[in-house]
């Protein structure tokens, strides 16, 4: 009889925890916002005599967290899918020095075209090199990083190529409406855009079961394949809009645009929610991790920490992030 009813109460253990899951996963999901106003509060109060939440630093923050939250839509539907991209900073990169030149011969709409052509053509490649060569998507982007590197310090010789369309730099990044940068009403457009696709169609949910577990997911008619290099589409081609944001805002198309932002925009989509392993996405966590890591630079700038320091803290964010998602996969 005792055996009998300890048996009971250990398989009802794991029936008990499972139920417990959801609200776990529930309150994991919204870290990311208290984080962000804690992290507000505290620099709020370090920081008063410094004009941290005055308009003009505001605005500031959120024009250094546009681009990296529009990498980070991208990023999060690569990592959903339980793929990498870490080629977007190249991207970036050959973007604005695309969209510098054909902006200058041939236009406005053919610039920005083009310069997101870039973006969609080397997701392409790097899903189609994962999926039917069987490589891993670490191994191909990093490959693919140097090589889209390689191309756009040849592209001008290292120099970098200005642009003189002021329409093209009013609409994607100098400009505004009203009291509002277009830089932010672009990012609300990509983190709209990103949520309703992951969210409310079929597609999202399809890269969401995929990441979860690709055998099973084929195993229900789903075209792993196919969900898997459009989500390495998603992120070029987001990371080339972002470039595009980048020359808008600067008026320069440059090689080494976007260099440094790999990191940042992988501690912003971790730590905004998703799942390095796959099968768990939140947009809007992306973009809030975004804005959190452009507040941490702001801060620390304002504390006068050097760019070094800055580094170490998205390193710890990046760690921290890691343990907790491989502290997750093991639970489930």
């Amino acid at each position: 009889m005792g055996g009998w009813r300890a048996g009971r109460v250990r398989r009802s253990l794991p029936h008990r925890s499972r139920r417990a899951r959801p609200r776990d996963r529930d309150l994991q999901q919204h870290v990311v916002y208290l984080a962000f106003a804690l992290i507000l509060a505290a620099f709020a109060v370090i920081l008063r005599d410094d004009g941290f939440l005055s308009s003009s630093n505001l605005l500031n923050i959120g024009r250094q967290a546009a681009p990296i939250a529009v990498m980070a839509v991208g990023m999060t539907f690569a990592l959903a899918a339980a793929e990498i991209d870490l080629s977007v900073g190249s991207v970036v990169a050959l973007a604005s020095l695309v969209a510098a030149e054909v902006v200058a011969a041939a236009g406005f709409w053919a610039g920005t075209l083009a310069a997101l052509g870039v973006g969609v053509a080397a997701g392409l490649v790097n899903g189609l090199i994962a999926v039917k060569v069987r490589i891993p998507s670490f191994l191909v982007t990093l490959g693919m990083l140097g090589v889209i590197s390689g191309v756009a310090r040849n592209m001008n010789n290292l120099q970098s190529y200005p642009i003189r369309n002021d329409r093209f730099s009013a609409v994607f990044g100098a400009g505004s409406a009203g009291p509002i940068s277009s830089l932010l009403i672009w990012t609300a457009v990509a983190l709209a855009l990103g949520h309703v696709a992951l969210r409310h169609l079929r597609w999202g949910r399809y890269v969401l079961a995929t990441g979860a577990n690709r055998e099973a997911a084929n195993a229900l008619g789903i075209r792993t394949d196919r969900v898997r290099i459009g989500a390495l589409v998603a992120s070029g081609t987001a990371a080339a809009f972002a470039g595009v944001l980048l020359a808008g805002r600067l008026a320069i198309g440059r090689h080494d645009l976007g260099e440094n932002d790999l990191l940042t925009v992988i501690a912003a989509v971790v730590i905004g929610g998703t799942s390095l392993f796959g099968g768990r996405g939140s947009v809007a966590g992306a973009v809030v991790g975004a804005a959190i890591m452009a507040m941490l630079n702001n801060g620390l700038i304002l504390m006068g920490l050097r760019v070094a320091d800055q580094m170490i803290a998205r390193g710890v964010i990046i760690v921290v992030a890691v343990a907790l998602s491989m502290r997750e996969r093991r639970e489930t």
